[in-house]
């Protein structure tokens, strides 16, 4: 590690709208060595020079090294500053789990270009929003999607967001009008890597620096842009490492986003600093994923309620192969899961702004059943406070807002002062909305989550923002006024349900007729409500206010009262009353 006093501590170059944290604070987390003077990709250049001849990335058809991609990932990051993107400039990420976006992901960052990290399912409306917010100069696609024309997208996308310059296109040929468009292999190729490494020797990256947009569901618009710093960063995966005690033979299967934080902060890129191998599966296909677990045989794995099941099946039959696994991580229900896979499965909870905290072997099993266990880092600071006040509660097993601060949590959203007005404490805690409570065992501090007190969906570990999708299901015809809460399901945790009251002319309002319109105004898929219930009036609070809660107990009991029926009922055929 270099000794701070040799370099100073700070960002050199500030980038507008990045809120960059106190220079006392950072300094004295880097007198204390737990932020050092590397950027991410020093992190990752040191490890793939460690395990140059171990396998890095697994696909169903090749084994890439490290050494293999340390060297492709050089030329493609040269390769993208010689076509004209420059350091801390933004490249929209936007496609699926694969090698390219292995490729890309680790190039910008060797580049000092920053990804903006979206997820695939995003259409229009989140698109333009990050790509205008962001100022993005680059969209990277895939390019050989048959159920989705991401080319012809990219290129109606530009009319949305001027500073777009350049399209990357992952695979495939890149079509007429070619001239806009680079190729990401054909990048690669045409830079040999001698000359790409003297390009990279005259950077001067900066480890204060931003090194990736990430994304925050949030309560409110679209998703919102959180900067992580290089180092901040660094020290996030190499937290996580050691805690989970990652290996270098280890193989880990992630089916989930890449691009999303618990992907990259906890598993793909401590794995890749450790040395372990990482699984790419290139869709969700249950067949896909039970030929990649068989090929790979991991030794730990993501196993959330949506991918286990679709490998149930696969599991109760006894194909697959659970010998080598020696660990899973899952947001709740670990005693279940565990006793499915035969494995020890721990229990994670994270922000993208901020702590992560997780349950760890030698937990009491109360902790590792019930809880979420505790932050990765000892420089974690974690208070329980009144919900939407600042008074600390002392009190163990005391339900309360969560509020955090740290080496890796934010200090402010990208360019939105008037939420970083509302999202920290006057002392600068991070206000996290989640509802938690602590207790503390054998002198040590656990902490359980309770819900949430902000107004979202938590759909499988992606919140989606309640108000977001109101607004767009508010443009359609029918609809005079719409609240959207989360119902229970036991796969996902939560689906979408929308309470809507329609116009006086209108008669109905199906799912399917909903998603129709929700398609043409770009929202995302997987934010379309999977439910519609019908309602002449909204049930008030005391002070006239429209209740969620009674919404969210009124869908709970509807589908308590369906079960017990032995029938659904997705979308409602008459008009029910809330009052």
């Amino acid at each position: 590690m270099t000794r701070p006093e040799i370099y100073p501590v700070g960002v050199r170059a500030p980038l507008p709208g990045v809120v960059y944290p106190p220079q006392d604070m950072l300094q004295a987390y880097a007198e204390a060595g737990v932020l050092t003077h590397e950027t991410l990709a020093d992190g990752l250049r040191a490890a793939f020079a460690r395990h140059a001849d171990r396998p890095a990335l697994c696909l169903p058809q090749r084994v890439m090294s490290y050494r293999e991609l340390d060297e492709a990932t050089d030329r493609l990051a040269a390769a993208l500053l010689e076509l004209g993107v420059r350091p801390t400039e933004r490249v929209l990420f936007h496609l699926g789990n694969s090698l390219e976006m292995v490729l890309g992901w680790i190039a910008c960052l060797k580049a000092a270009i920053i990804p903006v990290c979206t997820l695939a399912a995003h259409r229009e409306l989140e698109l333009g929003y990050l790509g205008r917010h962001s100022a993005a100069v680059m969209h990277f696609i895939a390019g050989d999607d048959a159920r989705f024309d991401s080319l012809g997208f990219a290129r109606r996308l530009r009319a949305q967001v001027p500073s777009l310059r350049w399209i990357l296109q992952a695979r495939g040929p890149a079509g007429e009008g070619a001239e806009d468009v680079a190729l990401l292999h054909g990048l690669i190729a045409d830079m040999p890597l001698e000359r790409a490494r003297q390009v990279l020797a005259r950077l001067e990256p900066d480890p204060w620096q931003a090194a990736v947009f990430q994304l925050s569901g949030g309560t409110s618009g679209v998703p919102k842009i959180i900067p992580r710093f290089n180092n901040e960063y660094l020290y996030n995966m190499r937290q996580v490492a050691r805690v989970n005690g990652y290996r270098e033979d280890d193989v880990l299967f992630m089916p989930l986003p890449m691009m999303h934080n618990l992907s990259m902060g906890c598993c793909v890129g401590p794995f890749l600093l450790s040395g372990g191998a990482y699984a790419i599966a290139p869709d969700l296909v249950p067949e896909t994923l039970e030929r990649l677990f068989t090929q790979y045989q991991p030794t730990w794995a993501v196993m959330g309620g949506p991918i286990l099941e679709r490998l149930r099946p696969a599991i109760e039959a006894g194909r697959l192969p659970l010998g080598r696994l020696r660990g899973a991580l899952s947001p709740n229900n670990s005693a279940g899961i565990g006793r499915i896979l035969g494995t020890e499965v721990f229990h994670i909870f994270g922000m993208t702004e901020g702590v992560i905290m997780l349950t760890q072997a030698g937990d009491p099993a109360e902790v590792r059943e019930t809880m979420i266990g505790r932050p990765v880092s000892p420089w974690d600071r974690v208070r329980i406070v009144e919900v939407g006040g600042e008074r600390e509660i002392l009190t163990p097993d005391t339900a309360g807002e969560c509020v955090f601060s740290g080496p890796y949590t934010i200090h402010g959203y990208y360019d939105a002062p008037e939420m970083n007005r509302e999202a920290f404490t006057s002392d600068g805690y991070y206000r996290s909305g989640d509802l938690m409570s602590f207790r503390i065992i054998d002198g040590v501090k656990y902490f359980k989550f309770c819900g949430r007190s902000k107004d979202v969906v938590d759909r499988a570990g992606e919140k989606i923002s309640s108000e977001e999708v109101e607004r767009v299901v508010c443009r359609h015809p029918a609809v005079a006024m719409a609240s959207v809460v989360g119902m229970p399901d036991p796969v996902y945790r939560e689906r979408v349900c929308a309470f809507v009251k329609l116009r006086e002319e209108a008669v109905s309002l199906s799912v399917q007729e909903l998603g129709r319109f929700l398609e043409t105004q770009g929202l995302a898929k997987f934010k379309w409500p999977e439910r519609v219930e019908i309602v002449r009036e909204f049930p008030l609070t005391g002070s006239g206010k429209l209740s969620k809660p009674l919404l969210r107990q009124s869908i709970a009991a509807i589908l308590q009262a369906e079960e017990q029926a032995g029938g659904t009922c997705s979308t409602p055929t008459s008009p029910r009353s809330l009052r």
